[in-house]
């Protein structure tokens, strides 16, 4: 059922994506680079979705807030500015910013990827889309993780926030940044506390010199 339903919701979006990419004239040639970030993103982070799917979960934290969140930035992030390219829903609220705006948005979104890409890597069959611990999970303190905990947070932080540069509206702009900020602040307190009821003073040690998303 979950793997219908997201597949449905992907053709959804691709279809929203192409028919934005139309209609990028009137939106912007910032909407390109959005719509190529948005693809980008679920490339990085397929594979290793495929590749947890084996994994055998120990421990899960707060499962109903999860869906919740995760629905909540995928509506904000991907779906309603989606909506607003291909229909001009939000055309009320729309701002205009100079090219130099969209060309620093688009150098930022080269090393978000690359860190974004990067936390997957370092941290394997560890990762999950949701807060929950594996057999044999590693507490992972190497390679971006040496010395920040959550470099995929700080990823994703640097990718919303540079939506507004590219998806220029004040609705669909803003509800990636403001969407993504909901669900850090309230996940990443259960997700830390997983971790350190999973590995105690280990962990202790490691956020005693990590940063949580600037390196210490």
């Amino acid at each position: 059922m979950k793997t219908g339903l997201w597949l449905v919701l992907t053709a959804v979006a691709l279809g929203l994506a192409v028919a934005a990419i139309w209609r990028w004239q009137v939106n912007g040639w910032g909407s390109l680079v959005w719509i190529a970030s948005m693809l980008l993103l679920t490339v990085i982070r397929l594979p290793y979705a495929k590749r947890t799917k084996a994994n055998t979960i120990t421990e899960k934290r707060a499962a109903s807030t999860e869906h919740l969140l995760l629905a909540l930035v995928a509506i904000g992030g991907t779906f309603l500015p989606l909506v607003h390219l291909v229909t001009g829903l939000f055309s009320f609220a729309d701002y205009r910013l100079p090219d130099w705006a969209v060309i620093v948005g688009t150098a930022i979104l080269v090393p978000a990827y690359w860190l974004f890409w990067r936390s997957h890597a370092d941290l394997g069959r560890n990762w999950s889309a949701t807060t929950e611990l594996r057999q044999e999970h590693d507490l992972v303190t190497s390679g971006v993780y040496k010395r920040i905990r959550h470099p995929m947070y700080a990823a994703i932080w640097l990718i919303f926030l540079v939506q507004p540069l590219l998806v220029q509206n004040w609705i669909a702009g803003l509800a990636g940044p403001l969407a993504f900020a909901i669900m850090y602040f309230i996940r990443v307190p259960y997700e830390e506390a997983m971790m350190r009821d999973g590995f105690g003073e280990a962990y202790d040690a490691y956020c005693a010199r990590a940063g949580r998303l600037f390196p210490r």
